[in-house]
């Protein structure tokens, strides 16, 4: 087979960042190789309304081809990525068992993204699963929905209240978003529900170790916020650092709390791109970027998003969604420049649309700028933003649909629990799942 004379650029992750740039790359004289161990481009921050039973997991997903269907010059790979052999300009690959398979590339782009990060307390995960991902989202819904029905045919009612106790770890975005839809769900979806147990009994806390919750908006925005979530029934145990977890209890300020559901938002990870590359990371363990975002000594490399440090500012940029998409539209540019003689732009910039937060039905806290909004207006401006961010346009429609049938019925359509039993796959899907990796392996193949 002849050797394709466009060059390859390779992008690891199909997240924000990745997406991004290879749209960017829609009229570069390249080709492009989008690498994901996932078939689908998932949207992160809604991650917490498929744990709490308002959205499907279809609604916020959609598959990585689909979206770039129309793009000719991008193939789709589902594989895992192991390792950067940067010397010879080699993405290592495994899949059908065969470790660190070897193809080419011209120009890398590490859009890896990052995992949940417990402090050094790795023995929390087992009780305190975190949501990175559909799979964990499913996995908190089980959890939290299980909780009530195990309350529900407990025979002792002095075992209610530890069954219905949820502990949220970290005051974030992510935690305080779910506190609010957690004591909405107990407050109204859940309420007529049981027969033996109070749903609105339920005690729900959120445990920020910093003096407050939403710690990077304004101190008035995130007064209210908590004042909220106080509103709501939640219990905000803020300046109050989580130290123990185990199947029964949680630590809170050394407090000892029976709790058989844990959910941890407290913080990330990067993924290992800096151990891949051998390059300069920071004290999170993210590669620490020239001003193009490329990696120092090798200019067609570049990491983006939340593997990525750079400074703006006398500040690093956040690990948020808009850096990765801006950054990955970015590095397109820089390729697509670099390969048809155009001037390269010298370094990225990030444009800061501000942050928002959703604390429930109808009130969000908004800080943009001179622009600084809680409530209504707030909660409206992020439902139309997240509705325009989202991957397909089935899919806003989709959310349109189910938010606006929960606002006016405060009902909610996917209150289903979904677990493996005995950790077995069904043989039709794994006779499904063979006949995927091979067409993976035949693509990769073509690849090298």
């Amino acid at each position: 087979m002849a050797k394709n004379p466009l060059p390859h650029v390779v992008i690891v992750g199909g997240g924000f960042g990745g997406l991004a740039a290879a749209r960017a790359l829609r009229g570069a004289p390249v080709r492009v190789t989008l690498v994901d161990r996932s078939n689908h481009h998932l949207f992160q921050p809604l991650l917490y309304q498929v744990a709490t039973a308002t959205l499907a997991p279809g609604d916020i997903a959609a598959p990585i081809r689909q979206l770039l269907r129309g793009q000719r010059n991008v193939t789709v790979a589902m594989a895992e990525v192991t390792g950067v052999d940067v010397a010879g300009r080699h993405v290592l690959v495994d899949y059908l068992g065969q470790p660190d398979t070897p193809f080419e590339y011209d120009y890398l782009i590490l859009a890896t993204g990052a995992s949940h990060s417990y402090f050094g307390h790795n023995e929390f995960a087992a009780f305190a699963p975190g949501m990175k991902s559909l799979a964990d989202a499913e996995s908190v819904r089980a959890k939290v929905l299980k909780a009530f029905e195990t309350a529900e045919i407990e025979e002792d009612p002095s075992k209610h209240q530890d069954l219905l106790t949820f502990v949220l770890v970290g005051g974030g975005p992510t935690g305080v978003e779910m506190a609010g839809a957690l004591a909405e769900l107990r407050r109204f979806t859940l309420k007529s529900d049981f027969r033996r147990i109070n749903p609105q009994s339920a005690r729900i806390i959120l445990a920020e170790s910093h003096p407050r919750i939403l710690a990077n908006f304004p101190e008035e925005l995130s007064r209210q916020a908590q004042a909220r979530l106080e509103s709501l029934g939640v219990e905000v145990r803020a300046g109050q650092r989580v130290t123990a977890i185990d199947e029964a209890t949680v630590v809170i300020g050394g407090e000892r709390i029976p709790c058989r559901t844990v959910i941890w938002s407290a913080g990330v990870t990067p993924s290992p791109a800096g151990k891949w590359l051998n390059a300069p990371t920071d004290q999170a363990g993210r590669v620490r970027v020239e001003p193009d975002c490329s990696v120092p000594g090798h200019p067609e490399v570049f990491v983006i998003g939340d593997t990525a440090s750079l400074d703006q500012d006398g500040k690093p940029l956040p690990g948020v969604a808009q850096v990765a998409i801006q950054q990955g539209r970015f590095v397109g540019q820089v390729i697509a420049n670099r390969e048809t003689g155009r001037p390269v732009p010298p370094s990225f910039r990030y444009f800061d649309k501000g942050n928002m937060a959703v604390i429930g039905r109808g009130f969000a806290i908004l800080d943009s700028g001179p622009v600084k909004l809680s409530g209504l207006p707030a909660w409206v401006a992020w439902a139309l933003v997240h509705l325009l961010f989202l991957p397909a346009g089935g899919n806003r429609l989709r959310v349109w649909t189910q938010w606006l049938w929960s606002y006016l019925t405060r009902q909610r359509s996917s209150q289903l629990i979904v677990e493996p039993r005995g950790g077995e796959t069904p043989a039709p899907l794994k006779s499904q799942l063979s006949e995927e990796q091979s067409k993976v392996y035949e693509s990769l193949s073509a690849l090298k």
